[in-house]
């Protein structure tokens, strides 16, 4: 690894804070302005060598300790700290999900509201029923929408359960991908936005695969399903969800005859 970028950022941020500002005497007539590599790293808890190293972009990795390290001592905010890691670490460049026909064939096959997510909680792709009465739109992310949108309190009658879900997928997805940016850089959105959310996120709930949701629809109002999860094999990290009703319900009785408009 080698990035000028990573270095240059560095160093305007060690420039910025003056030693007595962190709690260090100012020995002497100083040839720089702002902290030298050996304060950082000191203030890191860490060796010259391996700020040195990572200031240099030299290594292939440095783990998440030594970035948080580096980002206290800089005291770099919630935006610089993520520039940070996407300087060391680029978002994984391999991850470029992609509905394959045979998966959006059997989307369209699906009689009831159904969709794909991805990675990220991202929408890849869902069938008529599914836009219909979930209103997805192009780059719709479905965690964004539940943990943010204040519709969504109104569209989940039971929010808080599919919040926990919600963390709980997304903690599934760090524990095989701890070094997705893009997806840190999520939970931390979220997080910081949603109390509550940061609360859910620190129980240690598993994702259930099925279960039941209820839906307020704008048009039909609440709506009752049953649904399932099922990791698609063979693709990167998409998730098929299916929503069912049963067929004697009046859920079922609204998906058959009534025009669903958009619900968000």
């Amino acid at each position: 690894m080698s990035s000028p970028a990573l270095g240059e950022f560095l160093r305007t941020r060690r420039a910025r804070i003056h030693p007595a500002t962190v709690g260090l005497t100012d020995y002497g007539r100083r040839r720089m302005v702002g902290l030298r590599r050996e304060e950082v790293a000191r203030l890191a808890g860490m060796s010259v060598d391996i700020y040195t190293r990572l200031e240099r972009g030299l290594g292939a990795d440095f783990p998440d300790s030594v970035l948080d390290a580096v980002a206290r001592a800089l005291r770099l905010d919630a935006p610089e700290r993520e520039h940070l890691y996407l300087l060391v670490r680029p978002t994984d460049p391999a991850y470029a999900p992609a509905i394959r026909p045979g998966t959006r064939a059997l989307l369209d096959s699906i009689a009831t509201p159904a969709f794909v997510l991805g990675r990220h909680m991202e929408v890849l792709a869902w069938n008529a029923l599914g836009a219909k009465v979930f209103g997805f739109a192009p780059d719709c992310n479905l965690a964004r929408f539940t943990v943010l949108d204040p519709a969504a309190g109104i569209f989940y009658p039971d929010w808080e359960p599919v919040a926990t879900q919600t963390a709980a997928y997304l903690r599934r997805q760090l524990s095989r991908h701890p070094r997705d940016r893009r997806l840190t850089a999520l939970v931390d959105e979220l997080t910081a936005e949603n109390p509550v959310f940061h609360r859910l996120w620190s129980l240690p709930d598993i994702a259930d695969p099925h279960g039941t949701r209820s839906i307020e629809h704008a048009a039909l109002g609440r709506l009752e399903f049953a649904y399932e999860t099922m990791d698609l094999l063979g693709d990167q990290d998409q998730t098929l969800v299916v929503y069912t009703a049963h067929p004697d319900s009046a859920t079922a009785d609204a998906l058959r005859e009534r025009e669903l408009v958009g619900a968000h």
